[in-house]
């Protein structure tokens, strides 16, 4: 039997586009059952039949088989597609270190006496900015920071404050000798 180019090919082409890739012994195997199958109903004599179960024993690839069977119902072979067996996973933006020592100084505010609330303020900032131009993580930790600062600042601009006008008040009310 001489098959012409395109012989029994699907209308979807060769073999869904994946003809190229090779066929299994239980694709072959598959592919004689199909020809069993057209020869049992009468769709093939018996010098196609066995013409063509040669060429589906020596079928390297989908559109080989396709060629085969691709006339018959049942025939169209289509081959799998093919499943990553590794999925590459996009890492995930690395939180940025400012923000962190941000929320760092923001909450360690009480322990050194203020010391860390101007750092606070500035590193939230400047990470907060970092994190709009790149994309990195820890905005959530830049604000907070940032508010710690703020926080700090402004118990310490009331501290002065109270300690102003008691000052003022205490001075003008001391009795005189």
């Amino acid at each position: 039997m001489t098959m012409r180019p395109g012989y029994g090919m699907p209308a979807w082409g060769d073999a869904g586009g994946q003809g190229y890739l090779r066929a299994s012994t239980a694709d072959r195997e598959r592919a004689i059952d199909v020809l069993k199958a057209g020869f049992a109903e009468g769709r093939l004599t018996k010098d196609e039949y066995d013409a063509r179960v040669s060429a589906a024993y020596a079928a390297r690839t989908y559109a080989d088989l396709a060629q085969v069977t691709g006339d018959l119902p049942g025939g169209q072979v289509m081959a799998p597609v093919p499943v990553p067996y590794w999925h590459p996973v996009a890492p995930a933006p690395r939180t940025n270190p400012l923000a962190i020592a941000s929320l760092v100084f923001g909450l360690l505010q009480p322990f050194s006496a203020g010391l860390t609330t101007i750092p606070a303020v500035v590193l939230g900032h400047v990470a907060n900015s970092q994190i709009r131009r790149s994309g990195e993580r820890g905005g959530a930790l830049a604000t907070v920071g940032l508010v710690l600062g703020w926080i700090g600042i402004s118990v310490a601009l009331l501290v002065i404050f109270v300690v102003a006008v008691v000052a003022r008040h205490s001075g003008a009310a001391a009795p005189g000798p």
